[in-house]
């Protein structure tokens, strides 16, 4: 019988230390590496997603992950400290940190060591 109960999405990267260190140290999420030799990203909701190596890696073309939060200009400065970018669209109408505002919720978009696109928005 189909069921949603354990479900958890993926994506891909090129480089398995590089994705570690920046979800697990930069990010702060808690990263394992599990007996295929994917990473397990723990979100604080207690669901997990799977990076993995693939040689043919391209960087997705849309956000992959999403982090809600409740003062986005705060989280941009917190990662701008540890220096993620977060001015990543010049096509896209945002300030000097790369903060959209008015057009939906508040987001700035960042990138992952393998390209991959995230953002933090303002949460409910």
């Amino acid at each position: 019988m189909f069921t949603a109960d354990h479900a958890f999405s993926g994506f891909s990267i090129n480089d398995l230390e590089a994705a570690k260190k920046f979800y697990g140290e930069t990010l702060g999420l808690t990263v394992s590496e599990n007996s295929m030799g994917f990473l397990e990203l723990r979100l604080g909701s207690g669901a997990t997603v799977l990076a993995y190596v693939k040689d043919s890696h391209e960087p997705a073309s849309f956000t992959i992950m999403n982090f809600p939060v409740d003062d986005v200009e705060a989280a941009v400065d917190d990662l701008n400290s540890r220096g993620v970018v977060t001015r990543i669209y010049d096509d896209m109408p945002g300030d000097e940190k790369g903060i959209m505002r008015g057009n939906g919720p508040d987001i700035a978009w960042f990138k992952d060591p393998a390209g991959n696109v995230l953002s933090v928005l303002k949460g409910d």
